[in-house]
């Protein structure tokens, strides 16, 4: 998955939050679905149950994901499909394009799909001469203003209605039917208008792409949520249907299902169901596309799987919780990221699918205040915080890992070298007492000379907070002089 171009977060978040528009129709917009989503979560008496039934059975299906994975792709091919296995997204591309240009047509119509953002499907279909039309009415804002998404469920969340009124006027007649002359900032007729320009294209497409929230790997069916009624005109006018999905999106059963279709609508939408639940199941004579290919994507998912603390975001069902909870993602917004998954879950999925080589990778893990307010709404129970901390250890350790010498070791992380300093220093104190205690005596002593503020390297932290001041005395040196508190103030 390549970072998009982008500096690394705190100067992207430093431009975003000066733009008060873009923080204003931030603000409105996550206040308003959260207080949403707390009502709709706060009707079910069993909600923690039922989050601990989804940690559980997606760790159980993690644990077991390659039993799971060969008994989807039975049941999908037993069922008239066709799977394919994506390593990356090179791969993945690769045979999305084979296989629509094997069937002769140059356009296809989208479902919203994170794993096609994910691996850049829409450029490379595009390279090939594909035209893909988005059809969400969010996506469709974002490709018609030549935008990125900038939120997992409202990828147009950054947009405001005078904005998306100027967009359709000025783009939609480029990409087919062309806006109202005199469109104006409702939103019923805005939704009028994308109805109508994707009209034509659902009914003259013959290839669908789609993604997938959840894949039954019993049944070897596909199932996609949504609230517009777009997806399905996408999974069943087209004449061959291409899902591209991530491994971890299987659960083990249909009744495991059942769990996340209770979870995921009012986690994200704050609805008690989704308007639209689409399933299909291989391919029916006379019912729904003739051709069905299913292409599983890995692209850093197996190497994530391998490490014991940060597989936990692979539990993740793109409920979008996380971001509307969020205050750094309030601020600055997803565009800030550099990533197709922004907030949150954004900041230690994309560090470990695509590493932390990159500067805005490795400053993924700190684009956070470790409230843990995203672990309080998370409905699969993903302790984000735990993975931040993670990551932070691992992108100060060491950065990109390198074969020398016949092993594979972490070559040092840039920018950190202060900060490695720092800890061995204070490893060698603490682990020598006199040396602590002289220090302590020391620093005590000197208070009245030492800055408010660190120089150098530190100068970043000290910012936006002063030093704490030290005491007149270290703690030991109290201690013994008050006999442990007995003979001075207590």
């Amino acid at each position: 998955m390549p970072a998009v171009p982008t500096p690394a977060f705190p100067e992207a978040a430093r431009t975003a939050v000066a733009d008060p528009v873009l923080r204003g129709n931030l603000r409105h917009a996550t206040h308003t679905i959260r207080a949403k989503r707390a009502a709709a979560v706060a009707e079910l008496a069993d909600w923690a149950e039922l989050r601990e039934a989804g940690r559980l059975i997606k760790d159980h299906t993690l644990r077991h994901l390659d039993t799971y994975l060969v008994r989807l792709e039975e049941s999908v091919t037993a069922a008239g499909g066709i799977v394919h296995w994506a390593a990356d997204a090179d791969e993945a591309n690769r045979i999305v394009a084979d296989l629509v240009k094997a069937t002769g047509e140059s356009e296809v119509v989208k479902v919203k799909s994170m794993a096609t953002q994910e691996i850049g499907l829409n450029e490379a279909l595009e390279a090939e001469g594909i035209h893909a039309y988005e059809t969400d009415l969010a996506e469709l804002i974002v490709q018609l203003g030549d935008d990125r998404p900038s939120h997992i469920l409202v990828p147009a969340i950054h947009r405001n209605r005078g904005e998306i009124r100027d967009i359709f006027r000025t783009r939609m007649a480029s990409w087919g039917r062309p806006a109202p002359e005199d469109l104006t900032d409702r939103p019923a007729e805005l939704a009028e208008a994308a109805r109508l320009h994707l009209r034509e294209k659902f009914l003259r497409a013959k290839v669908g792409v789609s993604g997938a929230n959840f894949m039954v790997a019993e049944t070897g069916t596909l199932v996609v949520v949504e609230s517009e009624g777009n997806g399905r005109m996408c999974l069943t006018l087209p004449e061959t249907l291409i899902s591209v999905v991530g491994i971890e999106k299987i659960v083990p059963t249909w009744r495991d299902l059942e769990v996340f279709l209770q979870t995921l609508p009012r986690s994200s939408t704050a609805e008690r169901m989704n308007p639209y639940t689409s399933m299909w199941t291989g391919t029916t004579d006379g019912d729904g596309p003739r051709v069905f290919h299913l292409v599983l994507l890995d692209n850093g998912r197996t190497d994530t799987l391998a490490d014991r603390v940060g597989r936990q975001a692979l539990r993740c069902i793109r409920c979008s919780a996380c971001l509307n909870v969020c205050p750094v993602y309030e601020r600055a917004g997803g565009h800030a990221y550099g990533s197709v998954y922004p907030g949150p879950i954004g900041a230690i999925l994309s560090p470990q699918l695509r590493g932390t080589a990159s500067e805005i990778d490795a400053s993924l893990p700190y684009a956070s205040s470790l409230c843990g307010a995203c672990y309080d709404v998370c409905p699969v129970a993903i302790d984000i915080p735990e993975v931040l901390v993670h990551l932070r250890e691992r992108v100060v350790q060491g950065g990109e890992a390198v074969r020398a010498g016949g092993k594979v070791v972490l070559r040092p992380a840039k920018g950190h070298a202060a900060e490695r300093a720092a800890m061995r220093a204070a490893r060698l104190a603490l682990t020598h007492p006199g040396a602590l205690r002289a220090g302590q005596r020391l620093a005590s002593r000197t208070r009245r000379f030492h800055p408010r503020t660190l120089p150098g390297p530190g100068r970043a932290w000290t910012a936006t907070r002063d030093l704490p001041p030290l005491p007149p005395e270290p703690f030991r040196d109290w201690w013994q002089r008050t006999n442990g508190g007995k003979d001075g103030a207590r």
